[in-house]
């Protein structure tokens, strides 16, 4: 029977299914760096505010506490944002008649609250509770990063639930004593970073059996956070 394909066709079809392959492994991974990016998860992008707010001026440089905007975030699953009577404690004395400020003095006549542009957004099925954090020794900059050195609040961390259990199998690399959960500049924290140091693991192993942190499989457990 006379030899119907040539033999450099085998050639080619190896180099075709190889050749698949690499494109089919190419694509994948580049899907994967889009998922990860900033265009996909809103990292590292400065949100603008309808208030020039500034949070290095008013916790870096004034070292206003976190607790006295955000006061249920010791109690309540959500931080809470502040009433503008909050704002206007300071600011009806100071830069009272800065023209800045003058949709914080419109909000506070008018009874109506300022539409803040949110930052950090969670998908509405993830649950996430502010105050079991904190109470378990979880920083304010081990999430939102170093704040107090943000004139414009950035989403410092990606949130997609790589990060999270990244913590929730490790939490001896960033957990810390709860009178240093809002302290922005405590050492420990190395949230953010890719290394730990040797010093926190330590200290985090503490805090873990201290403040009853439940175990790695309860953490880990996708009910845990999907409910």
């Amino acid at each position: 029977m006379p030899q119907i394909f040539h033999h450099s066709t085998n050639t080619l079809a190896k180099l075709s299914i190889f050749g698949g392959l690499f494109v089919l492994a190419a694509a994948i991974w580049a899907l994967a760096e889009v998922n990860r990016s900033s265009y996909n998860t809103g990292q590292f992008i400065e949100r603008q505010q309808p208030v020039q707010f500034s949070h290095k001026h008013h916790v870096g440089d004034d070292g206003i506490d976190c607790r006295y905007c955000h006061t249920s975030v010791e109690v309540s699953n959500s931080a809470g944002l502040p009433p503008t009577r909050t704002c206007m404690n300071c600011h009806s004395q100071i830069w009272s008649e800065s023209p800045y400020l003058e949709i914080v003095r419109a909000s506070y006549k008018e009874n109506k609250p300022i539409e803040w542009t949110r930052v950090h957004d969670l998908p509405d099925y993830v649950y996430f509770n502010h105050s079991i954090h904190v109470a378990k020794g979880v920083g304010c900059s081990s999430c939102h990063g170093r704040v107090d050195q943000m004139p414009a609040v950035y989403q410092a961390a990606s949130l997609q639930m790589e990060w999270c259990l990244a913590c929730h199998r490790e939490p001896e690399r960033f957990l810390r004593p709860k009178d240093k959960v809002f302290d922005m500049a405590y050492n420990g924290d190395n949230a953010l970073a890719e290394n730990t140091t040797d010093e926190q693991r330590r200290v985090g192993r503490e805090m873990k059996e201290k403040y009853r942190v439940r175990s790695t499989a309860v953490l880990t457990s996708c009910s845990t956070c999907h409910r």
